[in-house]
């Protein structure tokens, strides 16, 4: 049977995405100190989803993190790297920590679909369980799920790593890849929804991105307090655009619950090869439940709420 649209193997250049490197002697403390996740326990070439928070509890930024010997590696929007990057040193102080942009020096691949496990396993050393790490020389390939892969490298292994890993895939751009982080559940912070969220509006939790039993990190309280008394309002959902026009993130959504007030807002969104946008979005409760959300406006297009690869708490 010829492959689906979303069956496709895809190999998206990621020129959307950044990367930070973060090093030093006093490297995993400090970021154990800032992030969402739980740092000094990550292993050696294994991966973890985590965030950075305002003291409130407000999502600065979402990235994947990857620990190395001697180093870790942040993936995250390239429309915020300079800022978010800018004020991570101010923490730094006397801490021995460097924090570069080496985003110039990289290439950052997407790897997803069926041939997508083959394709690695020529490559690379074996290929990665979910959140673990294989390696080629500098190459790195990060297993996000069962056929979802993401490989960082050198600008010199470009060449190499391209020709072994866009055989049999469709040679994609970003939006490809997005499409099927959305499909995944896993939401990402851009410029227009920084400090829109706390982690579990965006189910950032049930993705593994947040640690309940690890020390003091700015925003804690709130995030700790949502957890242990409850009181969450707002959730992420699954949803598609049946549109002309591309909704962006950010953009109000619309519910008879709640009137002309908005209801909620559009996390993140693609356009999909046979028509509409698969969607992130972050709502209230009753609307979700009730599913009668609309995009900008009450007469609005209707949004269609579709599952989520994981279970939602009740």
């Amino acid at each position: 049977m010829p492959d689906t649209p979303h069956r496709a193997t895809i190999a998206a250049e990621l020129t959307h995405n950044a990367l930070l490197r973060v090093s030093g002697d006093d490297a995993a403390a400090f970021l154990h100190g800032q992030f969402t996740n739980d740092v000094e326990l990550l292993p050696v070439d294994a991966a973890q989803w985590s965030s950075w928070l305002t003291a409130k509890g407000r999502m600065l930024a979402s990235f994947l993190l990857v620990r190395r010997a001697d180093h870790f590696l942040l993936m995250l929007p390239a429309e915020i790297v300079e800022p978010v990057a800018k004020r991570l040193r101010m923490f730094v102080l006397r801490s021995k920590v460097k924090i570069e942009d080496v985003t110039a020096a990289s290439v950052r691949l997407g790897i997803a679909g069926p041939v997508a496990r083959p394709a690695i396993a020529s490559f690379f050393d074996g290929v990665p369980d979910p959140m673990r790490v294989t390696l080629r020389d500098e190459a790195v390939c990060v297993g996000l799920e069962a056929e979802r892969f993401l490989v960082l490298a050198p600008l010199a292994m470009a060449d190499r790593i391209r020709e072994a890993l866009t055989r049999g895939a469709i040679v994609s751009g970003p939006e490809a890849w997005e499409a099927g982080n959305i499909r995944a559940g896993v939401p990402t912070i851009v410029a227009a929804t920084q400090e829109a969220f706390i982690p579990q509006m965006v189910n950032y939790e049930l993705i593994g991105g947040v640690s309940f039993k690890k020390g003091c990190y700015p925003g804690q309280e709130i995030v700790a307090r949502t957890h242990y008394r409850g009181g969450l309002k707002r959730r992420m959902a699954l949803a598609h655009f049946a549109a002309d026009s591309d909704p962006k993130p950010g953009d109000a959504l619309f519910s008879t619950s709640f009137g002309e007030q908005a209801a909620g807002e559009v996390a993140n969104v693609a356009p999909l090869p046979d028509g509409g946008f698969d969607a992130l979005i972050v709502a209230q409760l009753e609307s979700l439940a009730n599913g009668d959300l609309h995009w900008k406006s009450l007469d609005g297009p209707a949004v269609e709420l579709k599952p989520l690869p994981y279970d939602i708490p009740k």
